[in-house]
């Protein structure tokens, strides 16, 4: 597959470009100026810039945006990022779309009593962020690409361990997940057709 990567630098982004060339997919990434990482292809660019960002996804298979909010960074990134990404591949003629957002925003029937007393309290800490997530959730849904969100919930940097999944609810008791496991299920959901049009929750 020819992949292109957004967020690349990031935690997860990396790790989605080291597997995916591990894999034997050419693989386009999208950094800002001053980014490093080896890939088939790196694109400096400004992720909320459609115009800027076209060539990056042109002719692709599959586009996977991993874009996070930085450390005590409270200005959206994740919907930005993603309306410009969704502009190019509108432009450009591709189809297959992939977004990282996160769980803690949502809430259904497989969240445990203790879950649905925790995530009003940590909306009210990550409010910034769990709005962009909001807003990325609604951008991506009525893009009319073939899409996917992937709904995490909090990130580690273990390695790999068996994980579950589950499309448009969340996983019962499936409070964390690595950014390592968090990118093999983007790149497997890339792939799978059975995953579009869906928010898919993974963790352990």
């Amino acid at each position: 597959m020819r992949i292109t990567v957004f967020g690349a630098t990031g935690g997860t982004g990396r790790r989605v470009v080291e597997q995916a060339l591990a894999a034997g997919h050419e693989v386009t990434a999208v950094v800002r100026a001053g980014g490093d990482i080896t890939a088939t292809e790196v694109v400096r660019a400004d992720p909320t810039d459609p115009v800027a960002i076209e060539s990056a996804v042109k002719g692709r298979d599959a586009v996977i945006s991993a874009l996070g909010h930085r450390p005590g960074a409270d200005t959206p990134i994740c919907a930005p990022g993603a309306a410009a990404i969704i502009t190019a591949m509108r432009a450009t003629g591709v189809r297959r779309l992939l977004v990282v957002t996160a769980s803690g925003h949502v809430t259904d029937a497989n969240d445990g009593p203790a879950i649905r007393l925790f995530k009003p309290i940590l909306r009210r800490f990550l409010r910034a962020s769990f709005e962009d997530f909001a807003v990325t959730d609604a951008l991506v849904a009525d893009s009319g690409l073939d899409w996917t969100i992937l709904r995490p919930p909090r990130l580690t940097n273990g390695g790999h361990k068996r994980y579950r999944t589950e499309l448009d609810r969340t996983v019962r008791g499936g409070g964390t997940i690595s950014r390592a496991d968090l990118a093999r299920a983007l790149l497997q959901a890339a792939q799978n057709p059975a995953t579009i049009g869906h928010a898919m929750a993974v963790g352990y």
